[in-house]
């Protein structure tokens, strides 16, 4: 017996999720080259003109991606220093959780900072979701700014996100899994060595 997909088999309960399911799937194994309306619907079970019923166009299901990246990013940092009441405590962990939410949803990272692709002017639901997220961390960082000196530093702020951002889009990408190893566990240890590294510039 052929086994259902598991988007195509989501179709009939909510056929906006299976799409955006399908179209994760695809991003996954393809890569945003190989994205296209047209196998979104053969992945999720549907017809070629079915996800144009709940999406206009290409951009606005990666414009949709988007936003629900940015929204469990958010939602994951913000679980990851609940509880922490030490600012490079929280600057710590939040780092851990950015690195941990882009080897958990890969597709959703690869796309996120693609400007290119989604236009902020265009749609501003992502918009705001990108905001939101990017505010955790500037509370957290003007904590630890504030802890140490009495005074907000927007520099430490860019710094904190390009070491970030930066790292998880190299174990993402394998680069660093030589030094590290491939596993979850290994990959978030070595994220948690380099970020001890950041924390102690931070640090009074």
């Amino acid at each position: 017996m052929t086994a259902v997909p598991k988007t195509a088999a989501r179709t009939a309960e909510s056929p906006r999720r299976a799409l955006l399911d399908a179209s994760l799937d695809l991003i996954e194994a393809e890569g945003l080259e190989g994205f296209s309306m047209r196998e979104v619907a053969r992945r999720a079970g549907v017809s070629h003109q079915a996800p144009y019923h709940h999406f206009p166009d290409r951009e606005a299901i990666l414009a949709a991606i988007v936003a629900e990246g940015f929204e469990r990013l958010r939602a994951d940092s913000l679980a990851a220093t609940e509880g922490e009441s030490d600012p490079a405590c929280r600057y710590h962990a939040l780092g851990r959780a950015y690195v941990k939410f882009a080897l958990s949803n890969p597709a959703h990272f690869k796309l996120m900072f693609r400007s290119e692709l989604v236009r902020e002017d265009k749609h501003e639901d992502a918009k705001a979701c990108a905001e939101q997220a990017f505010d955790v961390l500037v509370n957290i960082v003007d904590e630890v700014s504030l802890a140490n000196t009495g005074e907000r530093d927007p520099a430490l702020i860019f710094a904190s996100w390009s070491m970030v951002h930066g790292l998880a889009t190299l174990m993402l990408e394998g680069k660093l899994d030589k030094h590290f190893g491939a596993s979850m566990d290994s990959r978030l240890a070595g994220a948690a060595s380099v970020l001890k590294v950041l924390e102690r510039v931070v640090k009074p």
